[in-house]
C-alpha cells in the first residue's frame, strides 16, 4: 500500500516533536530501551495504515503512545508473563501513574539520565542518548562527534549490547548517582542544542524544535540542581545563542551571517535570562567550566552593539581558557577566528593553517570555510574562492552550501 507523501512528511514531523517523549514513556514502562524503540516504531507503522483512512488524531503523540502500550501488553500476553508489568500499565492506556516515587518529573530528562549509564564509556553514553532522546540519525551524530558514520554506527550498536550484556535495568538512578552521570547529561543537552542551532544537514539553517527542547531540558535540570554551575552555564549559553534565532535566517530561510544580522531582532529577554544564569553560576565561586566559558563568549557577542564594537580581545582570552579546560580542534578554530578579528586576518590564517597541517577536522567544511573568509579579507581572491567552493562541497546542509557558493561567486565578479 502506497502512503501519501504529505502524510508521511507530517508523521515524520510529529515524530521529531513527540518521538523522545514517546520512547521515554515506553522505556519507563517496559524497562528496556530497545523494546521501547521497537514499540514506538511499530506504532508509527500502524499510524501510516490507520491515519489515511481515519485522519490524524487531535493528539497524535498520545495516539502513538497508546498504540505502543497496547502492543506491549499484547506481547506480554503472548509470552504469558503479564504479572507486575501489566499492573503497571493498567487498564487506562491514556495515562500512567507511577507506583514509585520519581525524583525527576520529566519523562525525557529521566530517559537521558537512564541512558547515560556509567557501565558505558562517556562517548557511548552520549551517542546512544542522542539517538534515543533527540531522535538524531546516525549521520547527524557522527557529524557532531566529527567521526565517520560507520564508526558511530558501531559505537551505538556496542552501547546497546553492553547495556544488555550487563543486565542493566533501564531505570532512573537515585539522586546520589546523578553526579556520576551529570557530565554526560550535560553533553547530551548541549549537542541536541548544537544540532538545533546549526543543522548539520538538510534544507534548514535551524532545527528549532531540537534547540527549544534542549533549552527546556536545561531549565528542568536547573530546577533539580540549582547549585550546579555548569548546568547553569549550559542554560546561559543556550539562552544567549537562542536569542539570535529570529535574525539568523532571512525571509527565504537562507542563513544570515553574524555581521549582517539585524541586532534589533535579537531577543533581549533571552539575553537577560542568559546573563542572569551566568551571574548565578559565577556567584557559586567554583570557577568557570567549559559551558560557563562558552556562555561568557556568547554574552560578549550578545551585549555588543555591532561586530566592530565586540570585545574581541576578551573573546580571544576566553577561548584560550576554554582551550585549556576543554581542548578541541573546533575551539582552536574559533579562537583563530577571534584572533583574526582582534589582530588581523593574517594572524588568524596562520593559526588555521596550523590546524590544517595537523590534519584535524579532515572531511569537515569548517577549515576551508574559515580559510576562504580569511583569504578573502587578505585580498587573495582566487585562493579564497577555491576554499569556499571546497567548503560548499563538504557541508551536508543545503542552505549553508548555498551561502558558501554565493560568497565564492561574489569573489569572481
Amino acid at each position: 500500500m502506497s502512503t501519501d507523501p504529505d502524510l508521511s512528511r507530517r508523521v515524520a514531523a510529529i515524530w521529531r516533536i513527540e518521538g523522545a517523549r514517546i520512547v521515554a514513556t515506553l522505556a519507563r514502562v517496559v524497562g528496556d530501551l530497545e523494546t521501547a524503540e521497537d514499540l514506538a516504531q511499530d506504532a508509527v507503522a500502524e499510524a501510516l495504515v490507520h491515519w489515511p483512512r481515519e485522519g490524524v488524531p487531535r493528539n497524535p503523540g498520545a495516539w502513538l503512545t497508546a498504540v505502543a502500550k497496547r502492543r506491549a501488553i499484547d506481547g506480554w500476553r503472548r509470552a504469558r508473563s503479564l504479572g507486575e508489568k501489566y499492573r503497571l500499565i493498567g487498564a487506562d492506556l491514556d495515562e500512567i501513574t507511577d507506583a514509585e516515587w520519581q525524583p525527576i518529573d520529566d519523562d525525557v530528562l529521566r530517559l537521558v539520565f537512564a541512558a547515560c549509564h556509567p557501565v558505558l564509556a562517556r562517548e557511548a553514553q552520549v551517542a546512544l542518548t542522542l539517538k534515543v532522546v533527540a531522535g538524531l540519525d546516525t549521520d547527524a551524530i557522527a557529524r557532531l562527534f566529527l567521526v565517520p558514520v560507520p564508526t558511530m554506527q558501531q559505537r551505538i550498536v556496542r552501547a546497546k549490547k553492553a547495556l544488555s550484556a550487563a543486565h542493566v535495568p533501564f531505570a532512573v538512578p537515585d539522586p546520589a548517582q546523578w553526579p556520576a552521570r551529570l557530565g554526560a547529561v550535560l553533553s547530551v543537552i548541549y549537542l541536541v542544542f548544537t544540532e538545533g542551532y546549526a543543522a548539520s544537514a538538510g534544507d534548514a539553517v535551524l532545527r528549532t524544535e531540537l534547540a527549544h527542547e534542549a533549552v527546556r531540558l536545561g531549565r528542568v535540570l536547573n530546577r533539580l540542581l540549582p547549585r550546579e554551575p555548569e548546568a547553569l552555564g549550559l542554560s546561559a549559553l543556550m539562552e544567549l545563542q537562542a536569542s539570535r534565532f529570529a535574525a539568523r535566517v532571512d525571509a527565504s530561510g537562507d542563513a544570515v551571517l553574524l555581521a549582517d544580522q539585524d541586532r534589533r531582532r535579537w531577543d533581549r529577554s533571552a539575553i537577560a535570562r542568559g546573563a542572569a544564569l551566568l551571574d548565578r553560576a559565577d556567584a557559586l565561586g567554583r570557577g568557570r567550566g567549559p559551558y560557563q566559558l562558552q556562555a561568557a563568549i556568547a554574552r560578549c557577542h550578545a551585549e555588543a552593539t555591532s561586530v566592530d564594537a565586540t570585545d574581541w580581545d576578551r573573546i580571544v582570552l576566553l577561548y584560550e581558557m576554554l582551550g585549556r579546560v576543554a581542548p578541541s580542534p573546533v575551539v582552536e578554530l574559533n579562537r583563530a577566528i577571534a584572533v583574526s578579528m582582534a589582530s588581523g586576518p593574517l594572524e588568524g590564517l596562520e593559526l588555521v593553517d596550523g590546524l590544517a597541517a595537523a590534519g584535524v577536522l579532515t572531511g569537515s567544511h569548517l577549515i576551508p570555510s574559515v580559510r576562504g573568509e580569511l583569504l578573502s579579507r587578505l585580498g587573495r581572491t582566487r585562493e579564497a574562492r577555491s576554499e569556499l567552493v571546497r567548503a560548499a562541497g563538504l557541508t551536508r546542509n543545503e542552505r549553508e552550501a548555498a551561502l558558501l557558493r554565493r560568497k565564492a561567486d561574489a569573489l569572481s565578479r
